[in-house]
C-alpha cells in the first residue's frame, strides 16, 4: 500500500550552479513581467504611502501673481529713496488694493499680493515711520523682496511621476492643487504561509518539539512596511496534497505568496514540488549563492510570484529583504526604499569567496558614525534580528573586513 505521505526522493543544491541575490531577482523579473496592479482613487486624507499611478501636472502658476516676500511696504522702486505717503493696507486673501499712485505706499504682510503700481518692497526695519509717512533712505530695486508669479510652480509643469511613493510633502502639494481624490496602485495582497508539522499558533501552549510560528508575522510585517496587504493563511502541513490545496486556493485569492519553510532539497521539503506541479511556469530559481538563505525558491503562477523562505527565523526574514521585497515591490508599482547609513566596523568580518553574506550588526553611537558590531549570525535564532539594528553585506569578493573599515548599515524593513 502506498504511503499518504511518501517520502520523495534527495535533491541537493550545486554551488557553482547557484546565482547570486541580485542575478537572482534579474533572472526572476526576466523571466516573468511583473508589474503594478489595476490603478484605484482614494482620498487626499489616505494616500500616505501609495504609490500614485498617474502624472501630476500643475493647473496653473503658483503663485498665480507676485507677492511680498517680508512684512513692510510696497512701492514703485523708480521712486525710491524718498518719502512716501501710507495710504492704506494690502489684505492677506485679497487682491483688490488699490493702485499706487506718485509717492504713495501700502503696508503688505509677507505673501500679500502686490497692488497695481508696486513692483518692490522694503522691509518696516529698513524704513523710518512718522504717523503715515515712511521715509526711505536708500534706493530700492524692481523685484526687491517680491515673489514673482509662477516661481513655484508653472502651468503644465510635471510635478510628481507615476510610480512615486507618495510622501506628507507630496501630499501637501496635492491639496494646494486642488487634488483630493488621488489615483494610486491598488495594493497586492500576499499570502503568507509558513509550514512544518512541528509548528503551533503563537497563542497554544508549546509541547516537546513544538515550536510557536514567527515567521507569519515577521514576513508579514515587513510586507505591510513596503505598502503591501499580507494575508495570514494556518499553517501548511507536510502532507503534499493538504499543501498543494492550500497554496493553490490561496493564490486564486491572492497576488503573491510568500511561504517559509519547506524551499530546501529535504524528503519532507513539499514547496519545490508543489510549486513545479501547480504553477506556471513554475519553479525560476531554487538555491541562491547566500549565507543564510540558500535554500530560497523563487517560482510564478501566471503572473502571480511565489516567494519560497527557509523556515530559519532570521533566514526567511534577511532573504525577504534581500530577494522577495523587490519582487513584491514590482507589484507595488515602486521600489523598496530601505534606508541605510555608514558606520564603522567594530571587530573583523569574514565571508566565503563566492558567495553573499547578511550579517546583522549592533550599532553603538561614537561621534559622527557609530561602530557597527557583528553579531554572530545563527540562522536558527528567533531574537537574532530583534537584537539587531540592521546588516551589511558581504558580496561576493569580500572575503575579509577589517575592524573600524567604513562600512554601509542597511536598516530593516519598517524599522
Amino acid at each position: 500500500m502506498q504511503s499518504a505521505n511518501p517520502v520523495l526522493p534527495a535533491r541537493r543544491f550545486v554551488a557553482d550552479r547557484l546565482l547570486s541575490p541580485q542575478q537572482a531577482i534579474a533572472r526572476f523579473l526576466a523571466c516573468q513581467r511583473i508589474g503594478p496592479l489595476a490603478t484605484e482613487v482614494v482620498a487626499l486624507a489616505g494616500a500616505l504611502g501609495r504609490v500614485l499611478a498617474q502624472r501630476v501636472v500643475a493647473d496653473s502658476d503658483y503663485p498665480d501673481a507676485p507677492r511680498s516676500a517680508m512684512d513692510g511696504i510696497a512701492l514703485a522702486a523708480v521712486t525710491t529713496p524718498g518719502r512716501f505717503a501710507i495710504a492704506g493696507d494690502v489684505r492677506m486673501g485679497d487682491a483688490s488694493a488699490p493702485a499706487i499712485q506718485g509717492g504713495s505706499a501700502l503696508r503688505i504682510p509677507t505673501g500679500g499680493i502686490l497692488p497695481p503700481g508696486a513692483d518692490a518692497v522694503v522691509p518696516f526695519e529698513d524704513i523710518r515711520l512718522d504717523g503715515d509717512v515712511a521715509t526711505v533712505m536708500e534706493a530700492v530695486s524692481k523685484g526687491a523682496n517680491v515673489i514673482p508669479a509662477a516661481a513655484d510652480m508653472q502651468k503644465g509643469e510635471a510635478l510628481l511621476h507615476a510610480g512615486r511613493r507618495l510622501r506628507p510633502g507630496d501630499l501637501a502639494l496635492l491639496a494646494t492643487l486642488g487634488l483630493t481624490k488621488v489615483p494610486v496602485y491598488r495594493r497586492p495582497t500576499v499570502a503568507v504561509f509558513s509550514s512544518g508539522d512541528e509548528l503551533v499558533d503563537p497563542s497554544a501552549d508549546v509541547k516537546a518539539g513544538q515550536i510557536r510560528d514567527s515567521n507569519r508575522y515577521g514576513i508579514g510585517g515587513a510586507l505591510s512596511a513596503i505598502g503591501a496587504q499580507p494575508k495570514q493563511y494556518p499553517i501548511l502541513p507536510d502532507e503534499p496534497n493538504a499543501f498543494a490545496r492550500a497554496l493553490r486556493d490561496a493564490l486564486a485569492d491572492c497576488d503573491a505568496a510568500v511561504v517559509s519553510g519547506g524551499s530546501s532539497v529535504g524528503a519532507r521539503d513539499r514547496l519545490p514540488d508543489v510549486v513545479t506541479e501547480l504553477a506556471e511556469p513554475g519553479i525560476v530559481v531554487h538555491g541562491i549563492r547566500v549565507k543564510p538563505g540558500k535554500p530560497t525558491l523563487l517560482g510564478a503562477h501566471r503572473g502571480k510570484p511565489i516567494v519560497g523562505l527557509p523556515g530559519n527565523p532570521t533566514s526567511a526574514l534577511l532573504m525577504f529583504q534581500a530577494v522577495g521585497a523587490p519582487i513584491i515591490a514590482a507589484l507595488i508599482g515602486a521600489p523598496c526604499d530601505v534606508p541605510s547609513l555608514l558606520g564603522r566596523l567594530g571587530a573583523p568580518a569574514r565571508s566565503r569567496l563566492g558567495w553573499t553574506w547578511y550579517i546583522p550588526v549592533k550599532l553603538q553611537d561614537d561621534g559622527p558614525r557609530p561602530v557597527a558590531h557583528p553579531l554572530p549570525l545563527r540562522s536558527f535564532s528567533v531574537s537574532l534580528i530583534a537584537r539587531a539594528d540592521g546588516f551589511i553585506v558581504m558580496e561576493e569578493n569580500d572575503v575579509q573586513w577589517r575592524a573600524g573599515k567604513t562600512v554601509r548599515v542597511c536598516r530593516f524593513l519598517g524599522g
